[in-house]
């Protein structure tokens, strides 16, 4: 009976940023788990080959190429994924960006880096939570899993842009998850620690010192969560925040029986 209630057969996701790392993870959990899955973001080439995958498993996969920061576009790959599937029981907003950000001190930030930032790591989930609402409260159910970080828990120096935005994501699912919870949908958030994505893996080695468990999480360590978030199994959860981060917010993100040995002061 409970992994009955883990199955996703039928269900129709739709998967930001499910092209690469974290979202290609998620997105094949969940066909494994028996959802068709719709592929969303900007670069074409990634996002097909998950929903090739996706059809190798046997689902239907459906990659539509979107840039979240366009409500329009976002609106379009709604209307579409309703078009050729019939419905849509899954949202994962799981799109974002963090390698183009440097950090630097707040009079140094443009416009636009700060609007880029935000737009694609919270602007979007909201768009893309927008465009779903009228089918999934009409329909009396549905899942949203938003992506944050654990960085949306804890400010970083000089990193204004990416703690901003997940702190907003964070603050979102809750709001998100009192409003919807009349219509029977469940909203809930990940906060994913350090996991091996796009860096070299000798920068994930030195990282993984301040991580208890010692080493970075790898993208297909989400899926399981995602599954379980999107299925029968989570019917009584809603509004939560689940970090997964090889208990850094646990540790404070410094090495266990870290004790400084030189000055924590930093010369500007």
């Amino acid at each position: 009976m409970v992994l009955e209630k883990l199955g996703l057969e039928g269900k129709v996701a739709i998967v930001t940023g499910g092209g690469t790392g974290i979202g290609r993870g998620i997105a094949l959990a969940l066909a494994r788990a028996g959802a068709h899955i719709v592929v969303a973001a900007r670069r074409l080439e990634f996002i097909e080959a998950t929903a090739r995958d996706a059809r190798a498993l046997g689902r239907k996969g459906l990659a539509v190429q979107t840039d979240i920061t366009r409500s329009d576009q976002v609106n379009s790959l709604v209307a579409r994924t309703l078009s050729e599937m019939g419905r849509v029981d899954i949202l994962v907003n799981n799109a974002g960006i963090v390698r183009e950000e440097t950090r630097k001190a707040l009079w140094e930030i443009s416009d636009e880096e700060w609007h880029s930032s935000l737009d694609t790591n919270f602007t979007g989930a909201f768009y893309c939570c927008r465009a779903v609402g009228p089918h999934m409260s009409q329909q009396r159910s549905g899942k949203v899993v938003n992506v944050a970080s654990m960085f949306g828990m804890r400010g970083v120096r000089d990193n204004y842009m990416y703690n901003s935005a997940k702190a907003a994501t964070i603050l979102f699912t809750q709001c998100l998850a009192l409003s919807w919870a009349y219509y029977g949908i469940n909203v809930n958030c990940i906060a994913p620690g350090l996991f091996q994505t796009w860096r070299d893996k000798a920068d994930y080695d030195f990282l993984a010192a301040y991580v208890p468990l010692k080493r970075a999480g790898q993208p297909e360590e989400i899926g399981p969560l995602a599954v379980f978030l999107a299925s029968e199994a989570s019917s009584y959860l809603t509004g939560s925040v689940i970090p997964v981060d090889g208990g850094s917010l646990s540790n404070a993100f410094a090495p266990t029986d870290y004790v400084p040995t030189i000055s924590l002061k930093e010369e500007r």
